[in-house]
């Protein structure tokens, strides 16, 4: 008796390969796109290829149907297995799903480094806003030793905190920042050495979107006896450094009528003079003490940058990155002095703004538009100027910021650090592949808190790229930003904190006993 038995018909599947991998060749291989886009696409594909293959299994392959059954109940198994065995923990900076062991170890009970008790010394060196004193990711006064392997960073506290990419705001003992706990945000102070909780403030408010994650994301403010924050909604607190108590709160979108940025408010509070400045649809100032309006500045769609306090053309003057828009402020009036449309290729205006000598001010974005340096100038009657001196695609800040040093940039060119020549825009070097994380020049030193939780101090050397130490700090997706105060490191993501001490060669803090 005759076989009647069908062959496999392996021709479509075959095709559906064929195009899936030259799908990918041609994805990595064009200009055309950036890196994210990439990402995303060659993901499409991988999940096309699967849903064709089982499409081609069931209906076109010609298989036995017990081969088609045993197999369709292989793939429900290794899903079903997939799924109890990981857990989705969202998106990295670029676009790549995060996936994690389900019993991956969380640390949820308080961890001193060592048996020795924490010093009583309360550093000089505040650390009180986003990116430092200066709002700039500069701090000085502080010389690292570079040797790890003889003097290695102690690690003095970890603990769990909730979810949320706020960075921390030092002042003496005191270390706060912003999280997540089920439907509320909270404000939390932590003493500096311990790590233990000194007081809390909640609100009711809560932001989840993937991919950027849930809880709020911009740095707590500082000043004076004053703590200033703004949640991921919008809400606006003024509240007591000492003990937590809200002074006065608003909804700075709510009340200005604007519209807030699809993923979540990461606009850090300036505190200038007797002013909290924000941005709700444009600039606009509140009275510290009372939260009054002072002013309104020129309207446009928010970003995701801060504002920040420089000196351009000899005028003092508040800057804000702005949803494709750059502005410039009267810091007391909140008159527009100039402003510069960006590009509306990209949807993150996220990074800081450089100030450069000469009267010019860098900005970079990501998603493939990269950087231009302005000249900022006045005419004979005193109106502002904005010239571009150049533009280039080989720096591309996603949502960290650029040190200039030494006559030339340092940054995270889409996740790899590059060194650029501000004289034209040309790029010295490549190299170092970091992600997404954040960077601070500590005196004579760059360190860069990589998205994967790794401290690195990199040389910052026009020439060459060169690595001096590096060790793990977190576990995770980190895209917080870190805080130096004098020889203590602050670091945190969405899951955890931890403070380190570094070594030191020299530090001109000087000290006081509690």
């Amino acid at each position: 008796m005759q076989n009647s038995e069908k062959p496999i018909r392996w021709w479509p599947l075959f095709v559906v390969i064929a195009l899936a991998i030259l799908g990918i060749l041609v994805t990595w291989v064009s200009d055309a796109g950036h890196r994210q886009d990439k990402i995303f696409l060659t993901t499409t594909i991988f999940i096309a290829t699967i849903v064709l293959g089982v499409l081609w299994l069931l209906f076109l392959s010609q298989m036995r149907r017990q081969i088609k059954f045993l197999t369709s109940a292989a793939i429900l198994l290794v899903v079903l297995l997939s799924a109890s065995l990981f857990q989705f923990k969202g998106f990295s900076g670029d676009l790549v799903p995060i996936f994690e062991w389900r019993w991956q170890e969380r640390r949820t009970t308080f961890q001193p480094g060592s048996e020795d008790s924490p010093n009583s010394r309360t550093s000089a060196m505040d650390y009180p806003q986003f990116l430092g004193k200066n709002r700039n990711g500069v701090v000085t006064g502080t010389k690292l030793n570079f040797d790890w392997e003889t003097h290695p960073p102690k690690l003095m506290w970890r603990r769990p905190v909730g979810a949320g990419w706020s960075g921390f705001a030092v002042v003496g003992n005191s270390a706060i920042t912003q999280e997540q706990e089920d439907d509320s945000e909270k404000v939390v102070c932590y003493e500096l050495h311990t790590g233990e909780t000194k007081w809390s403030h909640q609100d009711q408010a809560r932001y989840d979107t993937p991919p950027a994650g849930l809880g709020p994301r911009a740095t707590p403010t500082i000043s004076g006896n004053r703590v200033y924050t703004v949640g991921s909604t919008g809400i606006l607190n003024c509240l007591d450094f000492e003990t937590g108590e809200q002074l006065w709160t608003t909804n700075i979108f709510e009340e200005h009528k604007a519209k807030t940025p699809p993923w979540g408010v990461s606009i850090s509070p300036l505190v200038f003079d007797e002013l909290v400045v924000v941005s709700a649809g444009g600039a606009v100032a509140y009275h510290r003490e009372t939260g009054e309006v002072a002013w309104i500045g020129y309207r446009t769609q928010s970003g995701y940058s801060s504002p920040f306090l420089t000196t351009l053309a000899g005028v003092e003057q508040i800057v804000i990155f702005n949803q494709g828009l750059v502005t410039a402020h009267e810091p007391l009036s909140g008159e527009l002095l100039w402003k510069q449309p960006w590009s509306t290729q990209s949807a993150e205006c996220v990074a800081q703004p450089v100030p450069l000598p000469d009267d010019q001010l860098l900005v970079s974005t990501g998603y493939g538009v990269g950087a231009k340096l302005f000249q900022i100038s006045r005419n004979p009657t005193d109106e502002f100027n904005v010239s571009i001196i150049w533009e280039t695609i080989y720096l591309k800040a996603k949502f960290t910021n650029i040190i200039y040093y030494n006559g030339y940039l340092y940054g995270l060119d889409d996740g790899i650090f590059a060194c650029v020549n501000p004289d034209d825009g040309t790029r010295q070097w490549k190299r170092g592949r970091y992600g997404h994380g954040q960077t601070l020049l500590i005196s004579d030193v760059l360190l860069v808190l990589t998205e994967s939780g790794e401290i690195v101090l990199v040389e910052p050397n026009s020439e060459n790229h060169i690595e001096h130490a590096r060790f793990e700090a977190l576990k995770g997706r980190t895209w917080n930003t870190p805080a130096l105060v004098g020889d203590y490191l602050l670091v945190r993501n969405d899951r955890e904190a931890a403070c380190y001490q570094l070594p030191v060669i020299h530090t001109n803090v000087d000290t006081r006993t509690e």
